[in-house]
């Protein structure tokens, strides 16, 4: 089978298996378009072991980031003074350029997997915007944006791991016909 065939059969396979999984046992846990955001992420940094290990530490540190900036957006209540959109500007300036200037250590120098991450993490927070609190931020449940939006970009790197080394036993498995 062709490298681009098997590849997108596994992606098919595992992509029913990872919406399964999202919307049935592990619902409320983690997020299907989370997961595969993180999937992309692993797949535009080269989809192998180094960007296996970059997706996940980065992908956690910009979950991360986004969380440090949820939670000091609600905690510093600026938006009273200064409004919320220009507030809300502000807190996204100064946590987006954390995320990007942390890439000068070389554990953090996978922006793309950082920025995908930080960027799921404010989608979940808009999505969430009227349940959204220092208490909801601070709780151990998976309302949490650093639990649900983790465990998805962990699991989103699995799944892309997994799709990517299936795809290279089926495409070697078979000869290419002449």
């Amino acid at each position: 089978m062709n490298p681009l065939t098997a590849t997108s059969l596994s992606i098919a396979i595992f992509g029913a298996i990872a919406t399964w999984m999202a919307l049935s046992p592990l619902s409320g846990f983690v997020l299907i378009w989370a997961i595969f955001i993180a999937w992309a992420a692993f797949a535009a940094l080269g989809a192998d072991n180094t960007a296996f290990k970059s997706t996940v530490i980065c992908g956690l540190f910009g979950v991360f980031i986004g969380w440090i900036g949820a939670y000091g957006f609600l905690a510093i209540p600026l938006g009273e003074t200064l409004g919320v959109p220009l507030w809300a500007a502000i807190v996204v300036a100064v946590t987006a350029f954390a995320v990007v200037f942390a890439s000068n250590l070389s554990i953090f120098g996978a922006v793309p997997a950082s920025v995908l991450a930080y960027a799921a993490t404010f989608a979940y927070l808009l999505q969430t915007e009227g349940k959204m609190s220092l208490a909801t931020l601070t709780s151990t449940s998976f309302e949490n944006p650093l639990l649900i939006i983790s465990l998805s970009v962990i699991l989103g790197a699995v799944f892309g791991k997994l799709s990517t080394e299936v795809a290279a036993k089926v495409s070697a498995a078979e000869p290419e016909a002449a």
